[in-house]
């Protein structure tokens, strides 16, 4: 990365982050507007780049289907699985109607939007009201989703900064080739320190053997999730999914890993600790 960007990356990073913060730590409809904003722009940036392998996947249909998913989960005004039936149905009859292309790969598409952004994208609704509005117990979920999006991001930039001083290992070269292995184990070092440091400030409430999984977690599958975006970027001939966020890429680019970390961590706390 050239100076340059390297400083508008800092720079997009400073005015962002207080934003985004504070959105997690007031929580309610602050974060909702949040997690909408990103899912929807993550879920856009994806069609556009399947249209590189000439895939037209329904994007406002889709889109409207991950805003219901995502609102449903703060509202809770039905239940998941009519949601799936009644999107299926009107994603299949719309595709009737569209003759753009393939069908299979344009269905295909669209449900997998939908389940990777826009499901995944509802575990970080479930992780902010993981603790009631009662009892002073609402911040919690606040603090926890700033731990969290702070061990993604410290141990983000400790691999990036690693891996160009110290990488000589590939870490997956089909996928991303400039990655390497001793970039992935410093992220996965800072993203448990992280979490340490962050148990010793704000995660009193949470025992030290939740504190380190999560780190755990984000260390591995907040990798693996950037891989996993990387793969459908390099199948489609792409480097960043869009360019809307100077220095940094995409929406998609920016939230990848919260994606897939976020329903990993919610999965964790809701069943095993």
């Amino acid at each position: 990365m050239s100076p340059s960007e390297n400083l508008k990356r800092i720079l997009v990073s400073i005015a962002a982050i207080p934003v985004i913060v504070l959105a997690s730590y007031f929580g309610g409809y602050y974060f909702l507007i949040f997690v909408l904003l990103i899912s929807i722009a993550a879920y856009y940036e994806f069609v556009t780049f399947c249209k590189k392998k000439d895939i037209n996947a329904n994007l406002w249909l889709a889109s409207v289907i991950v805003l219901v998913l995502i609102v449903n989960q703060f509202k809770h005004f039905i239940d998941v699985y009519t949601i799936i039936i009644i999107s299926s149905l009107l994603l299949l009859i719309s595709e009737l109607f569209r003759n753009k292309g393939s069908a299979i790969l344009n269905l295909g598409a669209a449900y997998l939007g939908i389940f990777y952004i826009g499901l995944f994208a509802t575990s970080l609704l479930g992780l902010r009201e993981f603790y009631p509005q009662i009892n002073g117990l609402y911040e919690r979920g606040g603090y926890l989703i700033i731990s969290v999006l702070a061990g993604i991001w410290v141990g983000d930039s400790a691999a990036y900064y690693s891996g160009t001083a110290l990488g000589k290992h590939k870490l997956f070269p089909r996928v991303s080739p400039n990655k390497s292995w001793e970039g992935a184990v410093f992220g996965f070092i800072f993203s448990i320190g992280t979490m340490i440091l962050a148990k010793l400030i704000v995660l009193d409430f949470l025992a030290w053997n939740n504190v380190i999984i999560i780190g755990i977690i984000i260390g591995t599958v907040g990798q693996i999730g950037d891989l996993v975006e990387s793969l459908l970027k390099r199948d489609a001939g792409i480097k960043d999914s869009s360019a809307i966020i100077p220095g940094h890429g995409g929406v998609f680019d920016r939230f990848d890993s919260l994606l897939f970390v976020a329903p990993a961590v919610w999965f964790y706390l809701r069943y095993f600790s």
